[in-house]
């Protein structure tokens, strides 16, 4: 049987593994919160987050006197291990839980007090020599020191993932520049509208999103305004006088950005009004991804029977019954990733909504919605650009004789022979069978030359005289 160390806490002792790091409050929330299956360890930017707001809060309290050095030192080094990846598995506790991220911020004091008491030479346990409340918490509360981990830990994230969306951009680019010259049918309410090229229409893929680039990066920057020194509810109770802004000095140092304290604490303390401004962001990004898989989908369509006018690579049989069949399957996962991140933001929205008073209890649910979202987003596009995009073919021949067959040219002949006379001659090839360009020359409403010019696919794919 695995060796145990008996600790204590308001309710009463508990046995934790003699190897853990975490204590008492970590155990108590292993066993009270079995909901996600989503552990902290999970996401090892958060931890490593938890690790730097507590270290810049440890070299505060070490700067003004009120923690010796050499606890601060050895707290300091626990911390660099934590944040060099190290003890990830000493992080277990579920991310939605009750206590507006209590078990949280008490996993991180643990961790880092018994790792520290090892560099004192202490035993794990030993907490009269430095203890996860009066030491690592010191001039804390979980009010403060979670939600700075969760920004911190959140604008991390955000550079990886506009890593991907930009990464995908160019994919999307560089496809546009492929097919450049390859003719199709524009589509307005899926009826045949007026001629593109395929080049055009990837073109757009690439700069819907990468416009949400800037949204980014401006919704990310509210995460560099932090609410330490607030501790409970605002007020600073328990923090001395300029450890606000001195933390976040000392944060900002360690994260290499321009960290702020909050003008006003006790606003800052319960309002998440900038995690629902970044989840915002995230929905629009996942609904133009959306979209776009639903186009590919579409274009992709057939071989035979659909649009038929690109081919997106053949990932796996398509079938239990039907031979031959290949779905888009690359696209179809995506659009269920982005449907995720839709109703991520539905319960972002709602906990937000939620906040009483001077707190919002409810910050794990919007710390696991956001961070899921961003994994899910992240690794979404990173597979749509390897595994689809890169790959994606164009049936120019097809595409060129669908234009070439399309009532939808007529269009271009409004400004020559008048709106009433072109939806004539529409009617009439569509009842009859026959061309746009036979029917002008029958009727002698043009002459062959200028008719030539006007239903050139080229020249209608931009503004001209």
């Amino acid at each position: 049987m695995e060796s145990i160390r008996i600790e204590s806490d308001l309710l009463g002792e508990l046995e934790v593994p003699t190897t853990a790091y975490y204590g008492v409050q970590t155990q108590r929330a292993i066993a009270n919160f079995k909901i996600s299956n989503q552990k902290l360890s999970d996401y090892p930017e958060f931890v490593k987050a938890l690790a730097k707001v507590k270290w810049a809060a440890a070299k505060t309290n070490y700067e003004l006197n009120i923690l010796p050095e050499n606890i601060y030192d050895a707290v300091h080094k626990a911390c660099l291990e934590i944040i060099d990846g190290q003890w990830l598995d000493q992080f277990p506790i579920d991310m939605i839980q009750g206590g507006a991220g209590t078990s949280v911020n008490m996993n991180a004091n643990e961790v880092i007090a018994n790792r520290a008491l090892e560099f004192l030479g202490h035993t794990k346990g030993e907490y009269l020599y430095c203890s996860p409340n009066d030491h690592i918490n010191l001039s804390q509360s979980t009010n403060d020191a979670y939600p700075t981990s969760l920004k911190i830990a959140l604008f991390t994230m955000n550079k990886s993932l506009a890593v991907e969306l930009y990464n995908l951009a160019m994919a999307f680019r560089a496809k546009g520049m492929e097919f450049a010259k390859v003719i199709k049918m524009g589509r307005t309410q899926l009826q045949d509208a007026v001629p593109m090229t395929l080049g055009q229409e990837f073109e757009v893929f690439a700069f819907t999103l990468e416009k949400e680039l800037k949204s980014l990066d401006a919704a990310a920057q509210s995460f560099l305004e932090i609410n330490m020194g607030a501790t409970a509810i605002g007020t600073g109770l328990n923090a001395l006088p300029g450890y606000a802004h001195l933390c976040a000095t000392n944060l900002g140092t360690i994260v290499n950005e321009a960290v702020i304290s909050a003008p006003n604490l006790i606003e800052a303390t319960s309002d998440t009004s900038g995690l629902v401004a970044y989840s915002s962001v995230l929905k629009k990004i996942a609904i133009k991804l959306s979209k776009i898989c639903n186009d590919l989908r579409l274009l992709s369509s057939g071989p035979r029977a659909g649009l038929n006018e690109i081919n997106l690579p053949p990932m796996q049989p398509g079938s239990s019954i039907m031979p031959g069949k290949v779905n888009p399957v690359i696209p179809e996962v995506v659009n269920q990733v982005c449907f995720k991140v839709i109703g991520n933001d539905l319960t972002v929205t709602m906990a937000a909504e939620a906040a009483q008073l001077q707190l919002n209890v409810m910050e794990p649910v919007l710390a696991q919605s956001l961070m899921e979202s961003m994994t899910f987003l992240e690794h979404a596009m990173n597979t749509l650009q390897e595994k689809c995009i890169v790959g994606i073919t164009a049936n120019e021949q097809h595409t060129k004789d669908t234009v070439q067959h399309s009532i939808g040219i007529v269009t271009a002949l409004n400004p020559y022979i008048g709106y009433k006379a072109s939806t004539s001659i529409a009617k009439e090839a569509l009842q009859t069978g026959k061309g746009v360009y036979q029917l002008v020359l029958e009727r002698q409403l043009l002459t062959k030359e200028k008719l030539d010019e006007i239903l050139n696919p080229e020249t209608m794919l931009k503004p001209h005289e």
